[in-house]
């Protein structure tokens, strides 16, 4: 009988060791996800920073392209205004955010190819460096946004495990979602000369 409370007491301490390691593990998890999204909006924010110094540089040489301008601007206004954190990261919601970023960076597509007619304005040192930045800014955007998925993935196939997933419904831990490729960007373009 003695024999039997003891092994009980081993199992129970046991489950309870192991409920707890994987409780603790899905928060670590969890945390790195939060961790790489704030790195992601980091890079954003960067790139939002850097536009109105780009944006003021073009108009002193470009004036009269008012309205690519006024496109640019209005794009940051809303892509800064879709904001997102780790607590309501829906894929709706980064679906929204996405779409908002993707209207910046084509608005600023629009700017780089108005900057392209004007050989005064590409030789302005603050316009290649503002240029410059923008790129390394892009690229940055794009490693945080593969390592954001590298964590989300890791996270999601924690808590979807067995019996991960238990503890995970019982503590509220639900599935992160992942960036995907834009509408269209899946097809490469159609090159004839």
């Amino acid at each position: 009988m003695k024999k039997t409370w003891i092994l009980i007491v081993i199992a129970i301490v046991a489950l309870a060791g192991y409920a707890m390691s994987s409780y603790n593990s899905m928060v670590n998890k969890d945390e790195a996800v939060s961790t790489a999204w704030s790195n992601v909006e980091n890079q954003y924010q960067r790139r939002a920073d850097l536009i109105p110094n780009l944006v003021n540089t073009v108009k002193g040489y470009a004036s009269h392209e008012k309205e690519t301008l006024e496109a640019v601007i209005s794009a940051r206004a809303k892509a800064t205004q879709t904001t997102l954190d780790t607590e309501n990261l829906t894929p709706e919601k980064l679906e929204a955010f996405n779409r908002a970023q993707g209207t910046l960076g084509s608005a600023l597509g629009r700017l780089m190819v108005v900057a392209e007619k004007y050989p005064e304005l590409k030789a302005n040192e603050n316009f290649k460096s503002l240029q410059a930045q923008l790129e390394g800014t892009e690229n940055r955007i794009s490693v945080e946004r593969r390592k954001f998925n590298d964590v989300a993935r890791t996270y999601n196939v924690s808590i979807r495990r067995f019996p991960n997933n238990i503890l995970a419904g019982m503590f509220g831990f639900e599935k992160r979602p992942y960036f995907e490729a834009e509408e269209g960007t899946q097809k490469a373009p159609k090159v004839e000369f």
